[in-house]
């Protein structure tokens, strides 16, 4: 991606996409498991849910980004580094645990303020901040626009096993 636009294009492309799955989708599809074998994302709900726990780290990262001052990450369990690849699934488990309980209601409405405010963000920020690798000293040599682009491709990930279980189901048209 070169440019802010494509960006903020995509990136609206994969919310609409998202939106029109999840209301297509009944609340039994959303609440049954659909992927089994990962303890934390056994159906839609956790999936947004965990979507939602990661969106927070990049929305903290903007937000960070659009007021100038250093990045205040949501409170994560201590000693577990999400930003360390081996804690990963530690941290997954941990989303899963601490988002199981809640209801559809609240994670779907929690995930898509989440993504309206990732999107906000990503379009107050000026383009030439966005796409800047050392604009931003604790993003490492990473731009905004990495982090934005992270979080559409984390959704990206998640949707397409979805679209297949439910092709598998005969219970939706293709997307």
């Amino acid at each position: 991606m070169k440019d802010k636009q494509q960006i903020l294009t995509i990136l609206g492309e994969e919310f609409h996409q998202w939106n029109e799955l999840l209301e297509a989708m009944s609340e039994e599809q959303i609440t049954v498991p659909y992927a089994p074998e990962k303890p934390y994302n056994r159906s839609v709900k956790e999936a947004v849910a965990h979507l939602w726990a990661w969106q927070q780290r990049s929305n903290a990262r903007l937000k960070a980004a659009w007021y100038d001052r250093e990045v205040a990450f949501p409170k994560w369990p201590e000693g577990l580094d999400p930003e360390l690849e081996e804690n990963t699934d530690a941290v997954n488990s941990w989303i899963y645990a601490k988002t199981r309980h809640r209801t559809w209601r609240v994670v779907h409405r929690e995930w898509r303020k989440g993504f309206l405010q990732l999107m906000s963000y990503a379009t107050a920020i000026p383009e030439k901040d966005l796409l800047d690798p050392e604009r931003y000293p604790w993003l490492h040599g990473n731009s905004l626009a990495e982090i934005v682009l992270f979080s559409m491709e984390h959704h990206q990930e998640h949707r397409e096993p979805l679209i297949v279980w439910l092709r598998q189901q005969g219970k939706q048209d293709s997307q």
